[in-house]
């Protein structure tokens, strides 16, 4: 059974990088043909997915946010992290990692259970 666990602060200050990281189970994140990517929910919104980094270690981020994101990994802790720089009260969400099956379908078939980060002073 695959298992992805988020892990990071629950408040981070404005201006400042949010870190959070997943660490997976049941699976290795190097295996082919697996993309593990971040997804957030803001309060009253959809979901938004904001990068991945893939099975090769190639990443890729959403047009809106690939300027402050960087998705890396370490293989040899199954995990991988997620930073946003220079966070705002609008980066407020739950925050989720997932694996995907695919580069541009943004479908998932495991999920970790989300985090909550509030963007406040």
């Amino acid at each position: 059974q695959v298992q992805l666990q988020e892990s990071g602060p629950g408040l981070v200050k404005p201006s400042q990088t949010l870190s959070l990281t997943c660490t997976v189970s049941g699976a290795s994140i190097t295996t082919n043909y697996y993309y593990w990517s971040w997804i957030r929910q803001s309060p009253g919104k959809g979901l938004e997915w904001i990068g991945y980094i893939a099975y090769s270690g190639n990443t890729a981020y959403s047009p809106s946010l690939k300027s402050r994101t960087s998705i890396s990994r370490d293989t040899s802790k199954n995990q991988f992290t997620l930073q946003l720089s220079s966070v705002t009260p609008e980066d407020t969400a739950v925050y989720y990692c997932a694996r995907g099956k695919s580069a541009n379908d943004h479908s998932y078939d495991y999920w970790g259970q989300g985090t909550q980060v509030t963007v406040s002073s």
